[in-house]
């Protein structure tokens, strides 16, 4: 990783389009990837730092020796991505698996197109890209040594970088070919394997390319980063959220030693130190009065109440309707109606590396080191923070501990806050931390929201008509509130029905909201599975037998082949006896979908996981040991916000602080997890978020199973 003490020469733009020739122990050559929106993306976003001289393009790089080094545009965030988009490239290049290495990209829009890593798209929306440059490098080295050993290109092989020609005996490993390879004209349209023939791709040996690094403690997080005369700033927040501040005195935290400044930014506080430990003295020092006057000030019952109210159509936002089909939406539901209400509360991200930035202002230029988790995004708004054009701000981008979504606030919150804080220094590098306590008490929050539904049922037992009304913060400030409805617009369920109708109320208010893993689906997911649970236990039917009904109404075979794989994986209907239940829930989340089933009993009062079986639907399985990861990553995420998450108000002020006061999932209380990964040829999907949705309503249909009484709330107390 070169880091900003430690990294050679800025490239040049210049440096880059030197066709042909030997740079720094690279080749260059023309081979770059287009994006649709590189041209209004240039004018928007400038180019930032150029990607280091490559033979293949802005993806991959192969050293003197052979050794290939594939370039993630995306960010690493623990999800491990970067394990297959290697694996994407190293397939069609036929590259040593075992001598493929990552290293993430810096923010260029030019180079790579807008980066980020959303809504679990990072493999689905590079699959062509990586594997056609992976495709396109290998024609490049079989060119080379069709041309060096005067036979057709369609009579060699490649293998674990060695390119072959059998009937002669003839081999040259890409070491050697390297140089005559710059020489070639790279196909922009080059020919891909078929699936048949992948021998990388799908199998055990795509693992993770950085176990070893942090294992052992040598990944370099933001934390870790040294540079000369840094500083170190921590900022005082308003424990009121919404607040501003209106006056302080630095007195005496200029008197802590170390303290090299104070002063006041949008957002509370700064102290400026020499060290982590003198930051946290003089913030601690500091005295400072609050404007409250745009804040929060209630409390979670009245905000419960107040959504309560406008789901009834008691309040003062206005409604936009969603999910229309069949009659209009004033047509009197009639006959035999049953209603539900769910409310789910605001929930903190807690990855364990708290926010952080390293950012130098000098003049025009911006250079920061940060795990982002939306460079692109994160770069347009330092630069609109330091009053000069994106082209200037060069983000290197590292791993990061984990975000969850934090990371990816479109306001780029801590970055910025961390650029203010450089403009002050005189030019000095500036870390900026937050501790766990700013980060849980001023920080974003999955939305809370209530969701209340009508069903009209017909003599069959199924639904006729649906009408649901939901209550969440807008994420996004334009456009429709989309990401509220999320698992319920377009639901399966809806299949016997004539009528579906709802409303979407989108109140805002200081709270700050933003994506969580699994956005929308995390509370969408658990109103359908759990509402068509107690639908089959209205009209005694068996749970999947129900499910079946829809899916067949709908002509799912999709979700009919996972629902068969599950229910046989899982042993439904076979007696478990001990007091344990099953309970199941599918949902399908950005394209990929995930059936779960858990084993659960009451333990004094409160439930015990004690299996989940996973059964997913990802398109092909690009690494399958990192699906089987991220399914128990996203179970044991979601298993946390089941049966602890919740982050409370009392008169604005967030009352969770810290791990003691929102607990997560303990090692004694993750389940044991099976995971299996349905057989599949078509495009891949993701697996970052789709593991989180059906956990939460798998265990609660298991408790209706169990008692009788539906959970109408969020966590399962």
């Amino acid at each position: 990783m070169n880091h900003p003490s430690t990294r050679g020469p800025r490239l040049t733009r210049r440096r880059m389009i030197l066709g042909g020739s030997l740079v720094g122990g690279a080749l260059v050559v023309g081979y770059t990837a287009t994006h649709p929106m590189a041209v209004a993306g240039a004018l928007l976003s400038g180019g930032g730092v150029d990607p280091e001289p490559s033979a293949f393009g802005p993806y991959i790089r192969v050293a003197p020796d052979g050794a290939v080094t594939v370039v993630n545009r995306q960010q690493e965030l623990g999800q491990g991505i970067h394990a297959g988009m290697a694996a994407m490239i190293a397939e069609e290049l036929d590259a040593d698996w075992s001598r493929v290495t990552v290293v993430t990209a810096r923010s260029n829009f030019r180079a790579y197109g807008p980066q980020a890593s959303v809504g679990s798209r990072s493999i689905s929306t590079n699959w062509d890209l990586m594997r056609t440059a992976g495709a396109a490098a290998r024609a490049m080295f079989v060119g080379a040594a069709a041309q060096r050993w005067q036979v057709p290109p369609r009579l060699l092989a490649v293998r674990d970088g060695v390119v072959s020609h059998q009937s002669s005996s003839r081999s040259a490993t890409f070491a050697e070919l390297l140089t005559d390879a710059a020489r070639q004209t790279p196909p922009q349209r080059p020919t891909l394997k078929s699936v048949s023939d992948y021998r990388l791709i799908g199998t055990e040996r795509v693992r993770r390319k950085d176990s070893a690094p942090k294992s052992t403690g040598a990944q370099i997080y933001t934390q870790d980063v040294r540079q000369p005369d840094l500083l170190i700033a921590m900022v005082a927040h308003s424990p009121r959220l919404g607040g501003k501040p209106a006056r302080y005195d630095p007195s005496d935290a200029r008197k802590v030693s170390g303290v090299v400044d104070v002063f006041a930014i949008e957002t509370g506080v700064a102290v400026v130190a020499e060290s982590t430990a003198a930051a946290r003295r003089g913030r601690d020092a500091l005295r400072v009065e609050w404007d409250d006057s745009a804040a929060e000030r209630r409390s979670s019952p009245e905000l419960v109440r107040y959504y309560h109210d406008l789901a009834a159509g008691r309040g003062d936002v206005s409604p936009s309707d969603f999910a229309m089909k069949g009659d209009a939406p004033e047509t009197p539901f009639r006959g035999d109606v049953v209603e539900f209400a769910f409310d789910f509360p605001y929930l903190a991200h807690a990855p364990m590396e708290t926010l952080d930035c390293v950012a130098a202002v000098r003049g025009w230029d911006v250079s920061i080191t940060s795990g982002a988790h939306l460079p692109s995004i994160d770069q347009v708004q330092a630069a609109l923070t330091a009053r000069t054009i994106p082209g200037r701000v060069d983000l290197e981008v590292i791993p990061a501990g984990g975000s969850f979504g934090r990371r990816g606030v479109m306001s780029a919150d801590y970055v910025v806050e961390c650029v203010r804080i450089a403009r002050r220094t005189n030019g000095r590098p500036v870390k900026m931390i937050w501790t766990r306590e700013d980060e849980m008490m001023a920080g974003y929050f999955r939305p809370m929201s209530h969701h209340r539904l009508w069903v009209q049922m017909g003599d069959d037992g199924l639904p006729q008509r649906w009408r649901i009304h939901t209550v969440c913060q807008p994420l996004v400030p334009i456009g429709p509130n989309s990401q509220a409805i999320e698992g319920i617009d377009g639901s399966p369920y809806f299949a016997t029905a004539s009528t579906v109708d709802g409303k979407v109320f989108s109140p805002s208010f200081a709270v700050p909201p933003s994506f969580w893993r699994s956005v929308g689906h995390s509370h969408g997911g658990f109103v359908m599975e759990h509402v068509i649970d107690q639908l089959a236990r209205r009209a005694g039917r068996d749970p999947a037998a129900y499910r079946r009904t829809f899916y067949e109404r709908a002509g799912d075979k999709r979700r009919l082949a996972l629902l068969d794989t599950l229910c046989r994986r899982a042993g439904w209907g076979e007696p478990l006896g001990g007091g344990w239940a099953r309970g199941i829930a599918i949902h399908e989340t950005y394209g990929t979908l995930v059936g779960q089933v858990a084993e659960v009993r009451l333990e004094h009062g409160r439930p015990r996981v004690r299996r989940v079986v996973a059964v997913a639907d990802c398109g092909i399985a690009v690494a399958p040991d990192q699906i089987r990861a991220q399914m128990e990553g996203g179970i044991g995420f979601g298993l946390s916000a089941a049966l602890f998450g919740a982050v409370t108000l009392r008169d604005g002020i967030v009352q969770q602080t810290n791990f003691d006061s929102y607990p997560v999932v303990r090692m004694s209380d993750m389940p044991a997890v099976e995971t299996h990964i349905m057989p599949s040829a078509d495009r891949p999907t993701g697996m970052g978020e789709p593991g989180v949705p059906p956990i939460a309503p798998a265990i609660a249909n298991a408790l209706l199973a169990l008692t009788g009484h539906p959970t109408r709330s969020l966590p399962i107390i």
